[in-house]
């Protein structure tokens, strides 16, 4: 009577360890594909974090680097870090490529590493514009800021159509750069030039203070002051409000008008 159940017992046993060895297959196939499969955008927290994963990308680039790096000068604690490793990066024949803007040119701890760089072969150019930071690892990974906090989070991108967008931004925006000289004093351009004062101006006329603009170009607000104070006396204006007037009136912020610092014909 029993030996029929034992039967069914034995063929449910014999299904149970077929199914197990299935999963058990499955299983090790999944986590090979895991281990092999980099998600396409990592959200990095913490400025170690972002600086470890940063430091590994960079130490794997092979053919070339780019570097969008807005802000100004840079801390000269963290230009010493980085001249030893951007310089071995060049030494080996690495494509390295960085933006900044003009403001560095009268910060002497970023020239000075500035032109350790050239004279190994680096290319630097800088540009009166506002950009974001970007850094592209041999065109496979690309680095850019996190948010809401922009200085603990960053995002490491993956993505093929992600990278090549973000290359050709960059690209675009080192056209319009210019290249920075081993011999700064004869190519440093004046801070107070008409191309900086429209950048200035744009943004006093969308609202901007003179702290938010100063951070984003770069300079001190006493530069960014110096700025309006300039186009406001050439415009004959007394207020933000006047001069926002003004502008708008002689349509100074047009392509191909005057510049800024001159008054053009209503």
């Amino acid at each position: 009577m029993t030996r029929s159940v034992e039967r069914e017992i034995e063929q449910y046993e014999g299904i149970l360890a077929a199914l197990r060895s299935s999963f058990l297959a499955a299983e090790i196939v999944y986590r090979d594909t895991q281990r092999q499969a980099e998600p396409s955008i990592e959200s990095l927290k913490g400025e170690k974090v972002i600086g470890e994963a940063l430091r590994l990308a960079v130490e794997s680039c092979r053919e070339e680097l780019l570097t969008a790096q807005p802000g100004g000068g840079r801390p000269p604690a963290l230009l010493a870090e980085a001249l030893p490793r951007d310089l071995a990066l060049v030494r080996r024949g690495l494509r390295q490529r960085t933006l900044y803007q003009h403001s560095v040119r009268s910060h002497r701890p970023t020239l000075a590493y500035i032109e350790r760089v050239l004279a190994e072969g680096a290319q630097v150019r800088t540009l009166d514009e506002i950009f974001e930071r970007v850094i592209i690892c041999d065109r496979t990974v690309a680095f850019i800021p996190g948010a809401p906090e922009r200085k603990s989070a960053a995002l490491a991108i993956r993505h093929p159509g992600a990278i090549d967008f973000l290359t050709k931004v960059f690209e675009h925006m080192w056209e319009r750069a210019e290249p920075v000289s081993v011999s700064m004093d004869r190519h440093r351009p004046d801070l107070l030039t008409d191309s900086v004062r429209r950048t200035v101006l744009r943004m006093v006329v969308t609202g901007h203070t003179d702290e938010s603009i100063a951070a984003r170009l770069g300079v001190s607000a006493r530069t960014v002051s110096t700025h309006i104070k300039k186009i406001s006396e050439a415009l004959g204006s007394r207020s933000r409000a006047e001069l926002g007037y003004l502008v708008s009136q002689r349509r100074l912020l047009e392509a191909g008008n005057a510049s800024a610092g001159t008054p053009a014909t209503p």
